[in-house]
């Protein structure tokens, strides 16, 4: 039995397509957190296991839907990805030769109108399947799925419908750079002032000119210049917060 898990807030523009890509999983359950739009109406069109959870950090979500789900695996897709037909029949062949604890997937990204095909993202895997006991969630974002045993590769990659233009894109990067510069903060990590110059300047050069996001044309540069951006606002922000600390001690 193969249970899917999809975290939610907000997500009326993209869980009714989500959930049809996972019509052939044995389970779908769905963890919400206080969500104000229509994301829970249309996602009873497809599951009756809908929970309600509010967010504390990524990794508990994770681990609640995690505790909901009943299937011998549990496969975990977000909201603005997508699982097709290659991915559902890999994933339901995987599980079935029980040769692996748990599998990495891939992903490919749709940004600004175009398959990104080159950068950092046609590099990225994430483990996203594995056996319902197999390990937890950790880190409170930019999560990561902690497994014992054997991890596999599954060719085919989650469709990711995350960035559908650059001012959504420009929100993202506001949102979770506040929220990893505060983890930061709360680990006692600084930053440097030449890490606040180098670190951009080489995550652009990384995407850009090493893993040759300048072959995916406009929105490989959009997309390299953007991620520069984010890797400063991280540093920028956590500077920000031990100046704010400061002041308020020394006042």
């Amino acid at each position: 039995m193969i249970s899917a898990v999809i975290i939610t807030k907000n997500e009326e523009r993209n869980i009714e397509e989500c959930l049809k890509s996972l019509s052939w999983a044995d389970e779908i359950v769905v963890v919400d957190d206080e969500s104000s739009d229509r994301t829970i109406s249309l996602a009873r069109k497809y599951t009756d296991r809908i929970y309600f959870n509010r967010l504390e950090n990524f990794a508990s979500q994770r681990n609640f839907g995690l505790s909901k789900a009943k299937g011998d695996w549990v496969l975990f897709v977000d909201a603005d990805e997508r699982v097709s037909a290659h991915l559902a029949t890999e994933i339901k062949a995987a599980v079935l030769t029980n040769e692996f604890e748990a599998y990495y997937v891939k992903r490919s990204d749709f940004a600004f109108g175009s398959w990104l095909k080159w950068g950092e993202t046609a590099s990225l895997e994430f483990i996203r399947l594995a056996k319902r006991n197999a390990g937890k969630w950790e880190r409170p974002v930019h999560e990561t799925w902690r497994v014992k045993g054997e991890v596999g590769h599954l060719k085919s990659p989650l469709l990711h419908f995350s960035h559908p233009s650059v001012g959504e894109f420009v929100e993202t990067i506001n949102h979770f750079t506040s929220l990893d510069a505060e983890n930061y903060f709360k680990q006692g990590r600084k930053v440097p002032i030449w890490g606040m110059i180098v670190y951009p300047t080489a995550k652009f050069i990384q995407n850009y000119l090493i893993r040759q996001g300048y072959r995916d044309g406009r929105a490989g540069l959009v997309f390299a210049v953007l991620m520069s951006v984010n890797s400063f606002l991280i540093r920028a922000k956590l500077w920000s917060l031990w100046n704010t600390n400061r002041s308020a001690s020394s006042g």
